[in-house]
């Protein structure tokens, strides 16, 4: 069993930062493709970002979505079992619940279906 925790949601102007992290409990951590949804009110949970670990070694691959390219980055240190996501450049349609989501098999992942832990998520607003 996987157990994801969010932090670092809040209330953010237009044009301004935060920067999420989710802690996750397991020893297999390094071996987990880590992600970052999102759902707005009435719509659908939405893919942000994820990062793949390689089979062997460090680093490994990352993916985001379209409308967060470029403003968004995600990282993960492994000595700490977290991954975080930066958000720059925020706008008000960024404003939603992020989630934090663990795929235990190999490959990015981009669906919801794909993940098998998820956290409670952290509220993200953004005003304009």
């Amino acid at each position: 069993q996987v157990q994801l925790v969010e932090s670092g949601g809040g209330l953010v102007q237009a044009g301004g930062s935060l920067r999420l992290s989710c802690v996750a409990s397991g020893r297999t951590f390094s071996n987990y493709v880590m992600g970052w949804f999102r759902q707005a009110p009435g719509k659908e949970r939405q893919f942000v970002a994820a990062f793949a670990p390689r089979i062997s070694g460090s680093g490994g691959s990352t993916t985001s979505g379209d409308s967060v390219k470029g403003r968004f980055t995600i990282s993960r240190d492994n000595g700490k079992n977290t991954v975080s996501l930066q958000m720059n450049s925020l706008k008000p349609e960024d404003t939603a619940v992020y989630y934090c989501a663990a795929k235990v098999s190999y490959g990015l992942g981009l669906k919801v279906q794909d993940h098998d832990y998820w956290g409670q998520g952290t509220q993200v607003t953004v005003s304009s």
